[in-house]
């Protein structure tokens, strides 16, 4: 795991310049905007998890913390973006089309997350629409998951805190330094143990597909207040379905390979897996989930983050989204064609996105449902009882 010692060494940050022009990892200058902010909270007087997450004046942990584990780098030693900037779609210039990024949509405003950024901070803690939001991913997980900031009065903000739970990423709150598990968003350590923050739907897909559909978006850019080989990937291989998974300890679910990419939809009140593979076959997959009908589609042309030495390098393992396909009280019934999907009710053509693009519906945007793709190690650890979908 010579790939995953990298990590180790990130601890060092290095600042650019003052002003509205910054210079990015690779010396491209680039006008990136920094958005306002929600301030978050200041550190409270409290004992810190990531200290003694087993104090007996702390509430009970949640999970056994001795199956934590030290993934390399101490607290911040892969430092979360805390003051990211922006770009105008039209000026990142510094993406592959088929390079992943992480869309998320809060209200009516939405942004692109570049997965090479992520891979080297797992955290960004920004504001969209207002609302403070945590953008993460886990390289170890290869998923990505954003959450509401907001815990009643408090405005939370995470760093990574170079611990792992099953093998999967482990936030830390700066208020309190509760340690909270990245699939669940909920705090399983310290002051806030048992508290739960609210999730967004984020995917991951082509920087292509959603620059086309957000041409005038904000995307997160590279002069992030460290210096990073952005677009490198320190995991090479790492997606390899017959390699085993870091530091995980636990027994995996052998109905599948432990890497075997999955999207995964729900939680222990009902939770279904559909194995990537079998998603691609067939490009839709109509199903029900907790009383829900939804759809999930897989549209090919996006790159692993986690096979080649470089992000944009990897093999297409396409993109996925996952919807209500219920449209006005009618429920909708698609086909893939052609890279979009189409609606056998109207004959509207829809993207990867969500977004009907032609036909009656076109303007219309699907609801679209949290969900995770993710190596199934780690989703059967964390949602057991999980149904494989067979489509």
């Amino acid at each position: 795991m010579a790939a995953l010692a990298l990590v180790a060494v990130l601890s060092g940050a290095c600042s650019p310049g003052n002003g509205d022009e910054r210079v990015a990892a690779d010396g491209d200058e680039l006008t990136a905007v920094a958005l306002e902010q929600v301030p978050a909270g200041s550190r409270e007087e409290t004992l810190s998890a990531l200290v003694d997450p087993d104090h007996s004046q702390l509430p009970t942990a949640l999970i056994a913390t001795d199956e934590l584990r030290a993934g390399g780098p101490p607290p911040d030693g892969i430092p979360a973006v805390d003051e990211p900037t922006f770009l105008r779609a039209g000026d990142a210039s510094f993406l592959a089309d088929d390079e992943p990024v992480l869309a998320l949509e809060v209200g009516r405003e939405a942004r692109a997350y570049p997965v090479q950024i992520l891979t080297w901070h797992e955290i960004v803690n920004d504001t969209v629409a207002g609302v403070p939001v945590a953008v993460t991913y886990c390289p170890l997980c290869n998923s990505a998951v954003a959450y509401d900031r907001r815990l009643g009065d408090r405005v939370l903000s995470f760093g990574v805190s170079g611990l792992l739970y099953r093998s999967a990423l482990v936030m830390f709150d700066r208020q309190t330094e509760s340690l909270w598990t990245h699939y669940t968003g909920q705090a399983v350590a310290g002051t806030l143990s048992g508290q739960e923050l609210r999730t967004f739907p984020v995917s991951t897909v082509s920087w292509r597909d959603w620059r086309s559909e957000h041409p005038d978006g904000w995307v997160l850019s590279r002069d992030t207040g460290h210096r990073r080989s952005y677009g490198t990937n320190p995991y090479p291989g790492y997606d390899d379905v017959d390699t085993s998974p870091f530091l995980f300890e636990g027994r995996v679910d052998d109905r599948l390979a432990a890497k075997t990419r999955v999207l995964g939809i729900g939680d222990e009140d009902g939770a279904v897996a559909i194995v990537l593979d079998e998603l691609a076959r067939t490009g839709v997959v109509p199903l029900e989930v907790g009383g829900r009908g939804l759809v999930a589609l897989h549209k090919p042309g996006t790159a692993s983050a986690l096979d080649h030495d470089t992000v944009a390098g990897g093999s297409d393992v396409g993109a996925t989204g996952v919807f209500d396909r219920t449209v006005d009280g009618k429920e909708l019934t698609f086909r893939a064609e052609g890279g979009s999907f189409v609606d056998q009710e109207t004959g509207s053509t829809w993207t990867i996105l969500g977004t009907a693009v032609s036909g009656p519906l076109a303007g219309r945007q699907l609801s679209p449902v949290e969900h995770v793709d993710t190596f199934w190690f780690a989703w059967a650890a964390y949602v057991p009882a999980t149904v494989i979908a067979q489509p």
